[in-house]
């Protein structure tokens, strides 16, 4: 009976070994992140229909600031909208959409450091009389869902007199004014300069810059602080080494 007992233990002790052992050599599976961006806010994200893939400032900063921190990642451009919703619900863990950093998106998101300053402009078709927001009185402007410019508008239309159209993408409302069904939209700078230089849009850009502000990467509020912490290092680290600058002229910026 003692050497069957004796035996039982050194089988016990033989295989409780090979577990540890084996459980030491098992590599743990790193986290795949899932990042929503926008589908159409060129030269930030946009389809090239060479490659059929999305391209653009963001994704390629995005692409080598995982690099540079040895993340993986798996991106949905399905719009800007869509992926604000699918951040909050949990849906995605980060989205980068050419997002504006504000106190009142604060409440719902963190947010990265800042990678890209822009404002919003005044949108109208090229032999539009319209100079500023005061000329926009009795007109119908054109606004993209959920975005800074959509929110500038709500905040002065009353006290300026115009009405506003939603659109849930870029394309659309540049559409809108192009073709007449609204006399003007607001949208980000550099966003509609570079529509307007490589799509040949029957548009222009009047006034000045209103609220300049960084864009940046985010998350839902309390989650994925390590995300966050290597987009800000990976970040310092492409602007240290001038990938970032080389990014930025890649796509003429």
């Amino acid at each position: 009976m003692r050497k069957f007992t004796k035996v039982l233990a050194v089988v016990l002790a033989a295989l409780f070994v090979v577990a540890v052992f084996a459980g030491c050599g098992k590599k743990e599976e790193s986290k795949t992140y899932v990042i929503y961006s926008d589908n159409a806010f060129a030269p930030f994200e946009y389809l090239d229909k060479k490659s059929n893939a999305y391209i653009g400032i963001d994704m390629d900063i995005l692409e080598a600031i995982a690099k540079d921190q040895g993340f993986e990642y798996e991106m949905h451009n399905e719009g800007f909208d869509p992926a604000m919703g699918a951040v909050q619900s949990g849906q995605a863990d980060a989205m980068i959409a050419g997002m504006t950093i504000t106190d009142e998106r604060k409440k719902t998101f963190d947010f990265a450091d800042g990678y890209y300053e822009d404002g919003q402009v005044l949108v109208v078709k090229k032999d539009s009389k319209i100079k500023s927001e005061a000329d926009l009185k009795g007109k119908k402007v054109a606004v993209k869902i959920s975005t800074m410019g959509a929110d500038h508008a709500e905040e002065i239309k009353d006290k300026v007199g115009f009405t506003t159209s939603s659109y849930e993408g870029s394309p659309e409302m540049y559409q809108a004014v192009a073709t007449g069904n609204a006399d003007a939209c607001f949208e980000d700078r550099s966003v509609v300069l570079y529509a307007i230089a490589n799509e040949n849009l029957d548009l222009k850009v009047v006034g000045k810059v209103i609220n300049p502000s960084q864009y940046g990467f985010a998350v839902k509020k309390g989650t994925n602080a390590e995300l966050i912490e290597m987009f800000n290092k990976g970040l310092a680290n492409i602007k240290a080494n001038g990938t970032y600058n080389q990014i930025l002229a890649k796509y003429g910026g």
